[in-house]
C-alpha cells in the first residue's frame, strides 16, 4: 500500500467516525448530547485495538482504546449484537458515559467480527438518586445504574426487556429511551458503513490495510517521542479535596524514557479516597495518551499503533487505580484533568520540550450537575462543564474561556439552556485578570451565572479552588476558580438546594503564565 492508498484508507474509515457521530447528535433527545456533543465514536479491529476515531471526547477515546481488548474478548459476538455497558470497573469511565458496542463480519456465518463500531455518550440522568447523576458520592452503587456489559439489540432488534429495565431507573424514561435509540443507530449506521468498505476492499486488504496503518502511526510516534532525552522525569501535583473531608490528594508521576519504551508509573500517588475523585486506570491511560499525542506530528493517526511504545503502571488500589466499588464519578472529569497537568508538568523539565510545554491550564471541568425531582414540577436533569483559561508557552499567550484537554465539548447555548429548563443565564463574561502573568500571559477563566427559576437541587464537582494552575520559566500562577450563591462562597465540591430568585456563580481558573516579563525572550 502506498502513501497515496494508506491516506485515502485512513480518511474513509474516519469518514465512519464522523458520520456516526452526525447520527448520534442530530437523533438525541439531550441537549447534553445534541448541543454539548458530550459524545465520541471509534472503530476498533477485530481484537479491539483502536483504528480510528473522530475528534471528540480525550478521556472517552482514550479510556475506550485502553479498555476495548478486554470487553471484546469476554463475548460471544453474532450478526446484528450490540452491547451496552458503562461499569468503570469493566471497561466504563464514569456511569453516566454509556458505551455502544456493535460487531462487524465480513460474512454472516463468521466466528469472529472483523471489527467494532462504537460510540460513548454523556446522559445526564443515569438513575441517581442526585438531579443530573453525578452525586458527591462514596461508593459507586450512590451514583446511578450500573449497567455491565448486556447485549441491549440481539438479531438487529432492540431487547424490550433489557431496555424496560434500563430506563425505568431514569427520571424521565421516554426521552433516556430516545437517547439509548439514538447511540443504537450511530452505531447501525456504522455497521453499514464499515461493511459497505470492507466489500469495496475485501477482507484480506482491509486487514492488511490496518497493519499499514498501525506501523504508519508508531513510526511517526516513534519519529516524535524518541527526540525526548532519555531519562527520569517526574512531577507531583494535588486534588484540592474529594468532597468528603479529605484534602491536598496527592499524584504523582515518573516518566522513564528509554530508546524503545517509555514507562509511565504513578506510584507515589495517594491511595484510593472516600469520596469520588477516584478512577479505573483506563482514565488514567486517557489522560497519558493525550498528552503523548499533543507531542505527535498533527498526520499521526489516532490508532493503535501510535501508542506501542507507551506503558503505563499504578498500584493497585490508589486513586489512578481504583478498587470496586470506590465512587468514581468526578474521578473521570477532575482527575484524569490533573493527570494531564502532572504529565506536562514532567515533560517540562526536558529542555527540548521547551517550545512545546505550556503552563497549567484551567485543570478543572467546572462540572455542574442539577435538576429537580419535585412532585410539584416537572422533573428535569441538567449537566454542563465550563471552560476557563489555557496556559501560556513560550511563544503564545493562553486562550481564554474555552474548553481544555480531556474535554472538548461545547458550552450549552444560553437559548438552549433557557429553552429546555427553569433557568435564566444573567452573566457570561471572561473573567478579566485572572490569567497567571508572565512574558507570555495565561488566558482568562470564565464567569457563568444562573438564575434559577424554581426550587432546584445542585451538585457541584470543581477543581483548582485552592490549588492554583501553575506557571512555568518563571511565570504567575492563574487565580484559583470561586463558587458563589448569591453573595455566599461554597465550597469546591457540594450538593444543596436553591430557590427561586437565588442566582448561582462560577468563577473559573484561568492558564498559568510563562515566563518571567522582566526578560527578553531571549534570555528564557
Amino acid at each position: 500500500m502506498n502513501a497515496i492508498e494508506l491516506s485515502i484508507f485512513v480518511s474513509r474509515i474516519e469518514s465512519i467516525c464522523e458520520e456516526m457521530g452526525a447520527v448520534l447528535r442530530r437523533s438525541a433527545f439531550s441537549p447534553n448530547i445534541k448541543d454539548r456533543l458530550d459524545y465520541s465514536c471509534a472503530v476498533f479491529d477485530g481484537q479491539g485495538q483502536l483504528c480510528a476515531q473522530a475528534a471528540h471526547i480525550p478521556v472517552h477515546l482514550g479510556s475506550m482504546a485502553y479498555a476495548m481488548a478486554d470487553i471484546v474478548r469476554t463475548q460471544q459476538w453474532s450478526v446484528g449484537d450490540m452491547l451496552v455497558l458503562n461499569n468503570p470497573y469493566l471497561g466504563g469511565t464514569h456511569l453516566p458515559d454509556v458505551t455502544m458496542i456493535a460487531p462487524v463480519f465480513v460474512h454472516p456465518t463468521d466466528k469472529q467480527p472483523i471489527a467494532f463500531v462504537v460510540n460513548r455518550a454523556h446522559h445526564a440522568d443515569i438513575g441517581a438518586d442526585s438531579p443530573g447523576s453525578m452525586p458527591l458520592s462514596t461508593s459507586l452503587d450512590e451514583e446511578g445504574l450500573v449497567i455491565s456489559p448486556v447485549l441491549l439489540v440481539r438479531n438487529n432488534q432492540t431487547d424490550e426487556a433489557v431496555m424496560a429495565d434500563i430506563i425505568q431507573h431514569m427520571s424521565r424514561p421516554d426521552a433516556s429511551r430516545g437517547d439509548f435509540l439514538a447511540q443504537i443507530s450511530a452505531c447501525q449506521t456504522g455497521v453499514v458503513r464499515l461493511k459497505s468498505l470492507l466489500e469495496q476492499l475485501g477482507d484480506n486488504p482491509f486487514r492488511q490495510a490496518l497493519k499499514y496503518l498501525n506501523d504508519y502511526g508508531e513510526r511517526l510516534a516513534r519519529a516524535s517521542l524518541e527526540k525526548i532525552p532519555p531519562g527520569n522525569y517526574t512531577f507531583t501535583d494535588f486534588l484540592d479535596d474529594d468532597g468528603a473531608g479529605n484534602k491536598d490528594i496527592k499524584i504523582t508521576v515518573s516518566i522513564d524514557v528509554r530508546p524503545a519504551i517509555i514507562k509511565v508509573d504513578f506510584k507515589g500517588t495517594s491511595a484510593q479516597v472516600q469520596g469520588n475523585i477516584n478512577c479505573p486506570l483506563s482514565v488514567a491511560a486517557a489522560a497519558v495518551y493525550y498528552v503523548f499525542r499533543c507531542l505527535m506530528p498533527e498526520q499521526t493517526p489516532a490508532c493503535a499503533g501510535s501508542f506501542r511504545m507507551i506503558e503505563i503502571s499504578a498500584p493497585s488500589g490508589c486513586l489512578l487505580n481504583a478498587r470496586y466499588p470506590a465512587a468514581v464519578t468526578a474521578g473521570n472529569v477532575e482527575t484524569s484533568t490533573r493527570v494531564v497537568d502532572v504529565m506536562l508538568g514532567a515533560l517540562a523539565k526536558v529542555a527540548s520540550l521547551k517550545e512545546q510545554i505550556p503552563a497549567a491550564s484551567y485543570g478543572t471541568m467546572n462540572n455542574i450537575a442539577m435538576g429537580s425531582r419535585s412532585s410539584s414540577h416537572k422533573h428535569w436533569d441538567y449537566y454542563e462543564t465550563i471552560g476557563g483559561g489555557l496556559g501560556a508557552s513560550l511563544n503564545y499567550n493562553g486562550q481564554s474561556g474555552v474548553q481544555a484537554h480531556m474535554t472538548n465539548t461545547l458550552n450549552t447555548p444560553v437559548e438552549s439552556l433557557e429553552y429546555h429548563y427553569p433557568l435564566r443565564i444573567t452573566r457570561y463574561a471572561l473573567r478579566e485578570n485572572s490569567g497567571g502573568k508572565g512574558f507570555h500571559n495565561g488566558g482568562q477563566g470564565l464567569i457563568r451565572e444562573l438564575e434559577f427559576l424554581q426550587q432546584t437541587d445542585i451538585t457541584l464537582l470543581t477543581e483548582r479552588r485552592r490549588y492554583q494552575p501553575w506557571g512555568l520559566a518563571g511565570g504567575q500562577a492563574a487565580l484559583a476558580g470561586e463558587n458563589l450563591l448569591d453573595d455566599k462562597c461554597l465550597p469546591g465540591k457540594v450538593s444543596l438546594r436553591v430557590h427561586p430568585g437565588q442566582r448561582l456563580t462560577i468563577k473559573t481558573p484561568g492558564g498559568g503564565g510563562w515566563g518571567n516579563n522582566n526578560k527578553g525572550k531571549q534570555n528564557l
